[in-house]
């Protein structure tokens, strides 16, 4: 693998950004404000790239409109240069916008709207005048006949009666208008005074003009005087009451309508079950559940008048959660129950339907009947739905025993829910307590804890837990959460549950009574949370660092010790006063002061980490991206590079003594003087054998070793780009003014070009059809004079050198485009200069006269035996409406396209030449700056 070093120059340089289309754009076209519009048929492939100058290699983000682009395509894709979108569909369609940035300057930004194009089928619906309404739809004297379809960009409609085309005007019982509101996307057609022949077929055609070869769509409908709108009817009642695990059916049909109307079902709680079966206008739920109740539509259409809609509500049976509670005498403050005065006891579930709920007493076992001392009662105003009481006046002692209310449904099928309730002497209201050692309670982290009320008390009601020091949620996600045993458990603490919670007495399963509450004090210990975790420092040999870690917060705060340690080994330790940081300093590194140093601060729940890698390797090198034609050929299929690169931070570390160029299974030490910050270092990379591709790593090498590696991949294809110029950067591509000329060439573009150009001339944008592109013209104003010459040399390109023993030279492609449009334009001429032969210019291209405003496209082979150069000279016609412009030259490896390529003459009279002279010279080497020889 030959290497060779070239040169180093100081480079740094701010992002520019375009964006290219690359994939099936029906049309590109400008905006106002110098904007792009890429439209796209809906279905095709979008795909945007964005074409990256700067150095540092600039950071590349895809977004859309004002946010991120990662919710309308892959993530993967939001960071490539390259943004496609497979089968793009309308919502995708708005601006995308490039943003390239290096840390110099202002980000780059450029936008592109993307407009998705489509046309979907035609509706056509009928009705009547409204207030002509009357039983027979068709017997009244005017229809309307409304065709809409959905499209982008808006459609145009064209109405047809059989085969004849219907025009506004062409029959005096017709109108055909676009409502205001509609905005053109509404055609409507209006039959007056309804005749014998308006009884035929009609036909609504939509079209967008064939844009993005979107074909025309038309729908059809035939008016007769049967025509009517849906009506129909369910075979079903109204509710529908069913127990859970039944099937269910609901039938639905057509009374009327012409044409025959569709049937469809909705549910209005959402989307139907999934376990639905449809057939038609049957609807068949099997094995229902609580889950599918609610209110079932059957949709009848037939685009004629408004759907026909019946609806039916389908309720299923259920018995849940049962509950009671004690209520004491309320004319006593007393809460406890006592012999002579009154009692209640109340049940309650949730029942559907609730006007199937029944209840019934028991005492002991045996039925209760409602009388003067046991008093049941089924409603109560003042308490919620599905409860009942049994209010026991004057209690006894007799009275004492288990009650039962028994739960059920009148239509049966329901499993009853019963609860039991006791009343005795030791039936007593209930009291919270915390155990002593319960209350503050002190936990770690990520612990599993148990708070703790005891309950006592008969019989015993649901907890409800709360937090009393703050209006947040509890660990559930609940404001509050019940326990039956008074326990709230809480896995996995976290330091934002430290505080106050609080436990209370529900009514529930208990006694009607102002409810006992307690709180519980929860204190949630913590590891020190330190900064920073981890940070690298890189240093050279023989200077000082100082390293810090702080605390940013830790519970308990008190008792604060600090280790540091190189490793394993301990190197000071310490305890926290007031400060929340310490330091360490190293005051001259060493090979042995290198390596990862911990800082461990440490408290009762654990200790937070510090930790600080001290190397002294340098940073990676950053490759050049923007290099000018990298890629020669020094021999026959044998090719060169030059590999550019800027070295990251390089005072940082100890002096870069060498670079490590691994290539393939070669790796060779390229030594290397002083670098400069910004530096940009040229190595050429020889005997590259096409068209193989090469990973290229590149490493650093300082006393301390290797440092960061930066790989590049160099990749050939069949025909390589020799040189490629759009005019886009400052220095045009190393291209040169003649100074034997009249005047000189001119970089410009749209959207910078002065505000009194002269009209009628010139291009309105660079040859990718962006305003904000560059090209190079020749301004024919005055004071240019007709036959006045400018000249545009282009750098010295290099070739190999003729084989001596009968092999041809390299063949190259060269291509450009050319702007001539006015009415006052000249000439343009292409020449080829060899090497050597700096007084003979080989006519190459030529091409005179008005050409329309729009670029064109020349290519001509040339096989230059040696190192070469081209001239293009514009040359002023009799007017001022002569500018003549360039843009987008190359120099592709290997002949034109024979289709491309005409033998004798090009379009618009131009005149090609194939130029293959022979003149002996030694070889050169394509560089960014002009050939050196």
């Amino acid at each position: 693998m030959g290497l060779t070093w070239l040169l180093s120059l100081a480079l740094t340089a701010p992002p520019t950004v375009r964006i290219v289309h690359s994939g099936l754009a029906c049309n590109i076209e400008e905006e106002r404000y110098s904007e792009r519009v890429y439209t796209i048929r809906e279905g095709e492939t979008l795909e945007l790239t964005c074409l990256v100058t700067g150095h540092p290699r600039p950071q590349i983000r895809w977004t859309k409109t004002a946010g991120s682009a990662s919710d309308r395509f892959q993530d993967s894709s939001v960071f490539n240069e390259t943004l496609r979108i497979s089968n793009i569909q309308r919502h995708q369609g708005g601006r995308y916008y490039c943003k390239a940035e290096n840390g110099l300057g202002s980000p780059a930004i450029k936008s592109i709207r993307v407009d998705v194009y489509y046309l979907d089928d035609p509706i056509v619906t009928v009705h009547q005048s409204i207030g002509e309404a009357k039983e027979q739809f068709y017997y009244e004297r005017t229809v309307f006949l409304r065709c809409v379809a959905n499209s982008n960009p808006p459609v145009r409609y064209s109405w047809r009666r059989g085969q004849e085309v219907l025009l506004q005007g062409s029959d005096k019982g017709v109108e055909i208008y676009e409502p205001f509101f509609t905005q053109g996307e509404t055609k409507i057609l209006k039959l007056k005074n309804l005749r014998p022949q308006d009884y035929a077929n009609y036909s609504c055609i939509a079209s967008v003009r064939n844009v993005c070869s979107i074909p025309d769509k038309m729908v059809s409908f035939r008016l007769s005087n049967k025509t009517a709108s849906p009506s129909i009817k369910l075979l079903v009642d109204d509710p529908i009451v069913v127990n859970p695990g039944e099937a269910i059916t609901l039938v639905c049909v057509t009374t009327g309508g012409e044409p025959a109307p569709s049937l469809t079902w909705v549910r209005s709680a959402g989307i139907l079950p999934e376990k639905t079966v449809l057939n038609g206008g049957t609807l068949t739920i099997p094995a229902i559940t609580s889950e599918d109740a609610g209110t079932y539509s059957c949709i009848a259409n037939n685009n004629v008048g408004n759907p026909a809609k019946k609806s039916t509500n389908i309720i299923v049976r259920a018995l849940k959660k049962g509950r009671f509670w004690i209520t004491p005498d309320p004319y006593h403050k007393d809460d406890n129950i006592q012999i002579g005065r009154e009692v209640k006891i109340s049940c309650q579930v949730e029942a559907i339907p609730s006007e199937e709920l029944m209840f019934s007493w028991f005492k002991n076992g045996r039925p209760l009947r409602s009388s003067e001392r046991m008093v049941i009662t089924q409603t109560d105003p003042d308490v919620s739905p599905g409860t009942t009481n049994l209010d026991i006046i004057d209690l006894k002692f007799t009275d004492f025993g288990t009650y039962t209310c028994v739960a059920s449904l009148k239509g049966g099928g329901i499993s009853d829910i019963s609860i039991d309730v006791n009343i005795s002497s030791s039936t007593v209201p209930p009291n919270l307590t915390v155990p002593q050692e319960k209350s503050p309670l002190v936990t770690r982290e990520g612990d599993t804890i148990e708070l703790q009320c005891q309950v006592t008390g008969k019989p015993k009601p649901i907890i409800l837990w709360s937090r009393a020091d703050k209006e947040v949620a509890m660990p559930d996600g609940a404001m509050q959460t019940e326990s039956y045993d008074g326990i709230l458990r809480i896995v996995n603490v976290s330091r934002e549950m430290t505080g106050t919670y609080r436990c209370q007495t529900s009514q529930y399963n208990g006694f009607n009574v102002k409810p006992r509450e307690a709180l519980v004090q929860l204190i949630v210990q913590y590891p020190p949370a330190v900064e920073p975790t981890f940070l690298e420092i890189r240093q050279g040999q023989g200077r000082s660092i100082t390293m810090s870690c702080r605390v940013l917060r830790a519970y308990p705060t008190r008792v604060l010790t600090y280790e540091w340690r190189l490793g394993s080994k301990l190197l000071r330790t310490g305890q926290f006063d007031v400060q929340d940081s310490t330091e360490y300093t190293v005051s001259s590194l060493s090979r042995d002061s290198y390596g990862i140093y911990n800082c461990n601060i440490i408290n009762e729940a654990g200790a937070g980490r510090c930790s600080f890698l001290v190397t002294g390797k340098a940073y990676a090198p950053e490759f050049y991206y923007d290099t000018y034609n990298p890629l020669w050929q020094n021999r026959p299929r044998v090719y060169s590079y030059s590999l550019q690169w800027t070295q990251m931070n390089p005072d940082a570390v100890d002096r870069i003594l060498a670079y490590r160029l691994g290539i393939r299974q070669v790796r060779k030490e390229i030594l290397n003087g002083n670098i400069q910050k910004g530096e940009l270092i040229t190595y050429n990379l020889t005997e590259l054998i096409k068209p193989e591709a090469y990973e290229v790593r590149l490493t650093p090498i300082t006393r301390f070793g290797e440092g960061d590696s930066t790989i590049r991949v160099i990749k050939y294809s069949g025909k390589k780009t020799f040189f490629h110029c759009g005019f886009e950067d400052g220095n045009i591509c190393l291209f040169t003014q003649d100074d034997t000329d009249n005047f000189d060439w001119t970089k410009q573009s749209t959207a910078t070009r002065d505000t009194k150009y002269t009209p009628n001339t010139g291009p309105n944008a660079d040859r990718t059809g962006s305003k904000e592109g560059f090209y190079m013209y020749i301004e024919t104003s005055r004071p240019r004079l007709e036959g006045e010459k400018a000249r545009l040399v282009s750098p010295v390109f290099s070739v190999a050198p003729k084989n001596p023993y009968g092999a041809t030279n390299t063949a190259y492609c060269f291509s450009f485009y050319y702007h001539m449009y006015g009415q006052h334009i000249g000439s343009l001429n292409v020449y080829l200069r060899l090497k050597g032969q700096t007084a003979i210019e080989n006519p190459l291209w030529s091409s005179s006269g008005n050409k329309g405003q729009h670029w064109n496209q020349a290519r001509v082979n040339i096989n230059p035996p040696t190192s070469f150069q081209l001239i293009f000279e514009g040359i002023r016609g009799p007017g001022i409406e002569g500018d003549i412009a360039i843009d987008d030259v190359s120099i592709v490896e290997g002949e034109c396209m024979k289709s491309d390529q005409p033998a004798n003459r090009g379009p618009n009279n131009m005149k090609l030449m194939n130029i293959n002279v022979v003149i002996p010279c030694g070889p050169c080497f394509i560089l960014p700056p002009p050939c050196v020889y």
